[in-house]
């Protein structure tokens, strides 16, 4: 992968071709950054960038050493090696439960899902209810591997995907290779916490910090992308692209699988639960239940994306009348909906205060857990709605 196939991220690109150009190049680093976002990507582009032979100075790669046209075959480059979680299977078991044994189908999901999160790829190898780690037998073959001669690149560079998931022995195994590893090698950790990271890896790595997707990357990467029908709804994509929060694979998969009527469902709902019209209502939640899961958790996701905007909304109104023009500025600059969704968040912010705003939020986050986990969606859904309709009509 090249840095040209990621779109946006300019500021972090030109950070990471600048380091490789100067030979300024950390031993051990941590592309730090949310789920769905560009953090293995990058890492992945960075590691060829790192090998190439004709460097660019946009990131492009010009040619192939060597090394790499011995593969064909994508992200086989013999001198980069994959660290990542996995499960053992009917097949592969005890200490062959090592990512050598999956490197085929890791190359494979890589190829089709270089945003993919670890759930992504736990439903990839049909392992949705198994515990995905690094053994502490990956400390072993890392550091056989870096113990073979190069074939050729600058760097032997060791990508761990979700060092946070490695076994406390396997995290132990590295450190001192990590803190001091042989001539021309580099390790490139991808996580998207530090809190599950032992404190002894974590202050052996230098923090790349990489943000996720900007609303408008996330629109032009929907427009680009094959899945995408030649005619698009811009203002369905700027809808998918609030509700998936910078998350490239969720966006993906809500334009794929889910019916963009959100909108149009989530403001019949709230007219129902203000009039507190229970028979219409009741016919609102039996349409519901008969919704996949996908579209009803949906609902409560473009609910809570709604609910953020109503807030940015009081707060924008609260410095108008203060006065506050500058900050003013900023504030609006946070509102990230336009056209019918901006009027509908206007308009319903006449109706619900802040503190009504905070009840609804906790209540959408709730329902969109307990719908993971099977609730009756249903139940779910009328208990809520008579919550909310309760609670405007006491404002």
């Amino acid at each position: 992968m090249q840095f040209s196939a990621i779109h946006g991220l300019p500021e972090v690109k030109q950070h990471l071709i600048q380091s490789a150009n100067t030979e300024q190049v950390a031993h051990a680093q941590l592309f730090l950054g949310p789920e769905g976002g560009p953090n293995l990507a990058l890492a992945l582009a960075y590691a060829q960038y790192l090998n190439c032979e004709n460097r660019g100075e946009d990131g492009h790669c010009g040619d192939r050493s060597a090394s790499h046209q011995q593969s064909k075959v994508e992200y086989a480059q013999p001198d980069v090696h994959f660290v990542f979680p996995v499960g053992s299977t009917k097949k592969i078991t005890g200490k062959d439960v090592v990512s050598d044994s999956f490197i085929t189908e890791w190359r494979t999901f890589l190829t089709e899902r270089p945003y993919g999160s670890l759930a992504d790829w736990s439903e990839y190898l049909g392992a949705e209810n198994k515990s995905l780690n690094i053994s502490k037998e990956e400390s072993r073959n890392i550091i056989r591997k870096l113990s073979l001669t190069a074939f050729g690149d600058r760097y032997k560079i060791v990508i761990i995907w979700h060092p946070e998931r490695m076994h406390p022995a396997a995290a132990n195994g590295i450190l001192k290779i990590l803190e001091e590893p042989p001539d021309r090698t580099l390790f490139i950790l991808v996580a998207h916490s530090t809190e599950q990271l032992l404190p002894t890896i974590l202050s052996r790595t230098q923090i790349v910090q990489i943000r996720a997707f900007s609303d408008e990357e996330i629109i032009q990467m929907l427009v680009n992308h094959p899945a995408t029908k030649e005619e698009v709804d811009r203002q369905r994509l700027r809808r998918i692209a609030t509700l998936a929060e910078g998350n490239f694979q969720k966006a993906l998969q809500l334009y794929q699988e889910v019916e963009d009527d959100s909108h149009q469902l989530f403001r019949d709902w709230m007219r129902l639960c203000y009039l507190q019209d229970y028979k219409k209502l009741l016919s609102f939640v039996d349409k519901f239940q008969k919704l996949g899961k996908e579209n009803q958790k949906a609902l409560f996701s473009y609910g809570l994306a709604m609910i953020r905007e109503m807030l940015v909304h009081h707060s924008v109104d609260q410095l108008a009348d203060y006065g506050e023009e500058d900050t003013l500025q900023k504030e609006r600059k946070l509102m990230r909906v336009q056209g019918k969704d901006l009027e509908f968040v206007v308009n319903f912010s006449k109706i619900a205060n802040a503190a009504v705003l905070e009840k609804m939020l906790y209540w959408f986050n709730e329902a969109y857990v307990q719908l993971e986990r099977n609730a009756n969606p249903k139940i779910l859904l009328l208990d809520i709605s008579l919550n909310v309709g309760r609670l405007i009509k006491r404002i």
